[in-house]
Formats: C-alpha cells, structure tokens, sequence
C-alpha cells in the first residue's frame, strides 16, 4: 500500500484464529498511519507520523502548540506541493509563515513519532513551555461530565471501524458536543483540534472543556495550556508530570472517568 494513500482506514485480508479451532479469513479495516512532511522554504522541518485527514488544521494546530505562531494570520499559506513523486504525494505540506526571515526552529530532531508528541526534543529545558496560567470562571456539573463519553465514543466513525485510534472531543460546559478529532496520535487528534479552533477565531478556548479517549500525558495537557482549556478530562490516567502541569497552569485534570464517577486530580472547584 502506497503512503500516498489520503483514506483513514486500510482494508486488510486476516485470519481470524480462535481456541475452537473455527478459524476464518474475513477482511478487516485498519487505521492508516503515515508520514506527514511539513516544509518551509521548500526545505524539511520535520516529520509527524499521524493518520491522514485534516492534515492542514494538524499542521496549524502543531505549530500553534509549538509556539512557532500564535495566531491564524501567522501562516499566509498552507499548500502541498504539484511537482512530488507519487510516494511523497499527499504527505507533504509548505508553510508560508508572515514575515519569515528564516526557518523556524522546532527544537526537536527531525522525525516525531505517532505514539509521542514529546519525542525528539533536543533538552530537558525544551520540554518547558511559555504560557500563563489559564484563568477561567467555567464549571461543570459531575453528572453532564459523566454523561460525555459515551458521547464521544459515539462521534469517532475511525474507531467504530478500526478500534485503532484517539479522540479529542470540544465540549461546551452544558454538554454540547463543538467538535471532535481522531487520529492514531493522542497528540495529533489534539492538535487538529485546536487547529480547527485556531482557523475558527475561537482561540482562547477558555470557555470549553475537553474531553480525551485515552490516558493523559504531559504533552496533552501542555497542548490544552496553549489553547488556554480550564478543563481536560480523560477516560484514562493521568502521569504524573500530567498533574504537576495542571496544577502549575491552573487546569482542571480529571481522570477515569466513566458513568458512575471520577478522579480529580487538580482544581476540582470547577466540577459542581
């Protein structure tokens, strides 16, 4: 199969094998994972592994994340070059930054992985990020945060066919569901998330909470601070260095949830 391939998912021939020794062939959908190559100046900067769709909202929302822009205007263009061999086709995408002098540096080595938006930083210091606590009078209600997952699960199409992939749902603090992305990055669904918001003009989110399919790590829940997300709340755990950073940024982090409760690690004033 071709990476230049833009579907979601991939069919594939198995054989379903089982202790009864009824074993069967049957077709079953995958999700694609491929290499997403964003340039600037027609030169590499750097590579992210990730499912294909809403790769432009991935890229605004990875440079947004980054600090590499901190606005929609920042970037005067996003397109994918006409003159690519077919295995580069749909893999590759240039930005025009506003006024750039020269390449921006990603602080990070050149290729970054599905399963980690942190890997490839170059320092312990590069993991620190510049932002401010977030600061927001938003609360919500213990039984409408309950009611959420099941809700999110019902919004991601990829995973009802692949079970391979995350979700990052935007909710309102009344339980409206604004958007959703799915990616087989935890990182990368969040990002074309908030890049969807970033090409919106809804940044600061600081009237949303955000709602995670999986486990909470740091990167998360720095992506969340950039987007200024008071609540980030996750049907997994969180780490560690997860909690220390909502605490240091003033974020609401909820863990484990599910339909009879949860765990609030941080700043539970905001959960009635």
């Amino acid at each position: 199969m071709s990476i230049s391939q833009i579907q979601e998912t991939a069919s594939y021939s198995i054989e379903t094998l089982n202790g009864a020794g009824s074993d069967r062939r049957r077709t079953d959908s995958v999700a694609i994972e491929a290499p997403l190559e964003i340039r600037f100046g027609g030169r590499p900067a750097t590579v992210l592994m990730r499912t294909p769709g809403h790769d432009e909202e991935l890229v605004r929302g990875f440079l947004y994340t980054e600090g590499i822009i901190s606005r929609a205007d920042d970037i005067i263009s996003l397109h994918r070059p006409d003159d690519l061999p077919d295995r580069l086709a749909g893999n590759v995408i240039e930005v025009q930054l506003a006024a750039m002098r020269r390449r921006p540096s990603l602080d990070r080595s050149f290729l970054s992985s599905a399963s980690c938006g942190v890997c490839g930083k170059r320092s312990i210091d590069s993991i620190e990020i510049k932002a401010t606590r977030v600061e927001s009078g938003v609360t919500v209600r213990r039984d409408l945060l309950t009611s959420l997952p099941p809700r999110l699960r019902e919004a991601q199409p990829t995973f009802s066919l692949t079970g391979g992939v995350h979700a990052s749902g935007l909710f309102t603090p009344e339980g409206k569901l604004v958007a959703v992305r799915e990616d087989v990055g935890r990182h990368n669904a969040l990002d074309k998330l908030i890049g969807w918001a970033l090409s919106a003009n809804l940044l600061p989110l600081n009237d949303h909470l955000l709602l995670l399919s999986g486990r909470v790590s740091y990167e998360l829940v720095q992506k969340a601070v950039m987007a200024s997300i008071p609540i980030v709340a996750a049907v997994g755990a969180p780490s560690s260095l997860a909690v220390d950073m909502a605490e240091q940024f003033g974020l609401t982090l909820v863990g484990f949830l599910h339909s009879t409760g949860m765990n609030v690690y941080t700043n539970s004033f905001r959960v009635d």
